[in-house]
């Protein structure tokens, strides 16, 4: 899964080197460790705080009753049953998810070599939520075939469906459009595709009735309301693959941000690159968006903070952005259930809420930095 590099990226010979800053730390372990750190507090405090209150203390009793360390618990059973089976894996889900959509954003930016370069931009979401309308329009008598082979995850199966033919749609269309394939090519058949797939989304939910118009609505949203052990365990070998094999492609990403030239004439293949992070872009969101629907912002606002705080190298930026991510979402599924408790608030409201103003202020700094 490794591009080809016939050389170093560190040590080219152009006499050009990548920009580095001071950053809060040097090196990724420091970061990994720090991330880390964030992570394992965050699933704490989301796993204990909701609806029925669960403290540190009863959460390691929990633990520790149902690894056998302990004979027996003071905690009450109620808590017990609301851990294991509704807030771990609805937390476990956040933070698989949200590590796919912060490593997607994190490539799929240095491919673009464009900060604001997201899976919208090549098709992913759209695509998703598109199958998923017709899914909801034409309802499960014809899709009966579907309903016996995925049962209740036939929404999730058709939409990283429709994921994967958009995106591969938009990637067969730069080549024939396009010079080879280019990335600048890719870019505008990306929004050339997801134009028409928004219009045909748009056709559909201005004819559905009232019923299936809330249901497009509520997916679009987003949500982790939906979460239990079955989809945890649907979603993390796609985000696992994802996660596991796009650092291999850091180096070449590095190179990337000399220009596409500059980098093919170091050795870095290009048509394979570009293949291999839009397909495990591709597998991280595709699958997070048919368990969880639409969820906006993670993707674009989390390679910044770690570009920012760890410095702009692929090396921490993409195990970062996965970190962070997690983060990320655990912290904002553990806001949504909780500021307006009882009820639930979309998860794809807050993260839109969060990531319009650090839209804004990307702009504002390219704007800044060209004065």
């Amino acid at each position: 899964m490794i591009a080809e590099i016939t050389s170093k990226p560190d040590s080219i010979k152009t006499g050009r080197e990548i920009p580095e800053k001071h950053h809060l730390a040097s090196s990724k372990g420091k970061m990994m460790w720090i991330l880390s750190t964030l992570l394992v507090i965050c699933v704490v405090f989301s796993a204990g705080n909701g609806a029925v209150h669960i403290s540190v203390a009863e959460l390691g009793e929990i633990i520790a009753f149902k690894l056998g360390l302990v004979n027996s618990t003071q905690v009450e059973e109620q808590k017990s049953i609301v851990f294991w089976v509704i807030r771990l894996p609805r937390v476990c889900l956040g933070v698989v998810i949200g590590a796919g959509l912060g490593i997607a954003g994190a490539s799929l930016q240095g491919l673009f070599r464009n900060p604001i370069a997201d899976s919208t931009l090549i098709g992913v979401t759209s695509g998703a939520s598109l199958f998923a309308v017709f899914v909801i329009m034409l309802n499960v008598k014809y899709f009966g075939i579907l309903n016996e082979i995925a049962g209740a995850y036939g929404i999730s199966f058709v939409s990283f469906l429709g994921a994967a033919v958009t995106t591969y749609l938009v990637y067969q269309l730069s080549k024939v459009t396009g010079d080879g394939g280019g990335v600048t090519t890719l870019l505008l058949c990306g929004i050339a595709i997801n134009a028409l797939v928004g219009a045909i989304t748009g056709l559909m939910t201005y004819i559905a009735d009232d019923e299936q118009l809330r249901s497009i609505t509520f997916w679009n949203l987003g949500s982790l309301g939906g979460a239990n052990w079955t989809s945890v365990m649907a979603v993390t070998p796609f985000v696992a693959v994802s996660v596991f094999f796009m650092p291999y492609l850091a180096k070449a990403l590095n190179l990337l941000v000399l220009g596409e030239s500059q980098a093919a004439s170091l050795g870095v293949n290009m048509k394979s690159l570009k293949r291999k992070v839009i397909i495990l872009a591709t597998m991280g969101v595709g699958a997070s968006v048919a368990v969880a629907g639409t969820i906006g912002f993670v993707g674009l606002v989390v390679p910044h903070i770690i570009r920012a705080t760890f410095g702009p190298s692929h090396r921490t930026l993409l195990a970062g952005s996965a970190l962070g991510g997690a983060i990320v979402l655990t912290l904002a599924d553990m806001l949504s259930r909780t500021i307006v408790a009882p009820t639930e608030l979309p998860i794809g409201i807050l993260t839109s809420l969060l990531g319009t103003p650090f839209f804004i202020y990307i702009l504002w700094e390219q704007k800044r930095k060209r004065i």
